[in-house]
């Protein structure tokens, strides 16, 4: 007797939660934030990861070791302020404080070669000194850069190549063809069935830089591409999403898509990690076709048994996100590939309305 009471009690609780109270409180804002807060914990995960990216951020911004994401940013607004058509004489000036300030403990110019955005980082600023240091305010931030650079603009100014603002060339132009490049994303598919030969790190290093070069909020770049191509890793790591079934001991080589949540000071922006990783993948997957490597994106499911799975292998921080996965490899040229229609051009281009 007791166990069927307690058994139609589930029930309706199930059926109170799931059906009623959803319905009650989506007209509301209020009322979804407390449905959510009292009976649903699904983004539980992902409040947790935007408060404590927020706060990495804050903190980063203020102490002494600078923060990396905090400079990107400021570095790219400055940017846009010298591209600007007409140039304002003075600009960035709410900002070059602190833009400064993480400069000075950011910059390293031992690091100019193997990493160019500390050349960007330099060169962008000389082009705004050079420009806007007439301004009292601006002088003293342009002596504060000085000290760090050791090198007045006039020297940096005189550099063959500088990573400032630029016209685009017709000589820098690709010639590949609308045609090509159409035929190389319908070439393109998910491959779920790969030859038993390894991937060669330094053509899967080729379509991440290709990868990098998508563009970015800010050009912050918040994601991280965790590449396994150890047998016994990529065994684990199969069974992690869910849509791997029949076909997940053929894959080689599994990546994990990462997105930081410390590259934003504000709650506004906790989705970009999605948009700019997403813009990142496809130029992936799209360069590792024209070597002949073909991929799989696998959805990643936002369910916490699955989180703290990927979290723990991968020792990940709180406001760092499994966005998603994908596998990749040499095609078995006798697998098949879902045809996957898609949808009409009139289903997806709508003009002025």
């Amino acid at each position: 007797m007791i166990r069927k009471i307690h058994k139609k009690y589930k029930h309706y609780k199930k059926v109170l939660v799931n059906d009623k109270l959803p319905h009650l409180c989506y007209r509301s804002s209020r009322l979804s934030s407390l449905y959510y807060f009292l009976f649903d914990h699904s983004f539980d995960r992902e409040h947790q990861a935007v408060l404590s990216g927020k706060i990495k951020h804050i903190r980063e911004s203020k102490n002494t070791e600078g923060n990396y994401f905090l400079l990107v940013r400021n570095i790219h607004r400055i940017e846009k302020g010298l591209l600007m058509r007409p140039q304002r004489p003075v600009f960035a000036k709410d900002y070059i404080k602190e833009t400064i300030d993480n400069f000075l403990n950011l910059y390293d110019r031992n690091q100019l070669e193997t990493n160019p955005q500390m050349k960007w980082f330099r060169d962008v600023l000389s082009d705004y000194f050079a420009k806007a240091a007439t301004d009292p305010f601006v002088q003293t931030q342009y002596q504060r850069y000085l000290q760090k650079v050791n090198a007045p603009v006039e020297v940096l100014e005189a550099e063959p190549v500088k990573s400032v603002p630029y016209r685009r060339l017709d000589t820098h132009k690709s010639s590949i063809t609308f045609d090509e490049f159409y035929k190389l994303t319908r070439h393109r598919r998910s491959v779920r069935w790969f030859l038993d030969k390894p991937v060669e790190r330094e053509r899967i290093d080729k379509a991440v830089l290709a990868a990098n070069q998508s563009p970015s909020a800010c050009n912050r770049q918040p994601f991280e591409f965790h590449i396994f191509d150890d047998p016994e890793m990529v065994k684990k790591l199969i069974d992690f999403p869910m849509g791997t079934r029949g076909y997940g001991h053929s894959i080689p080589v599994f990546v994990v898509l990462v997105g930081n949540l410390d590259a934003y000071y504000n709650e506004r922006d906790r989705h970009v990690i999605y948009i700019d990783a997403s813009l990142a993948s496809m130029s992936f997957m799209l360069a590792l076709e024209t070597m002949g490597i073909s991929s799989v994106s696998i959805n990643w499911p936002d369910i916490e048994e699955r989180e703290f799975k990927m979290e723990s292998f991968l020792k990940l921080q709180k406001h760092q996100r499994p966005l998603m996965c994908m596998g990749i490899g040499y095609p078995d040229p006798d697998g098949m590939v879902a045809f996957s229609e898609k949808r009409s051009l009139n289903q997806i281009r709508i003009y002025n309305r």
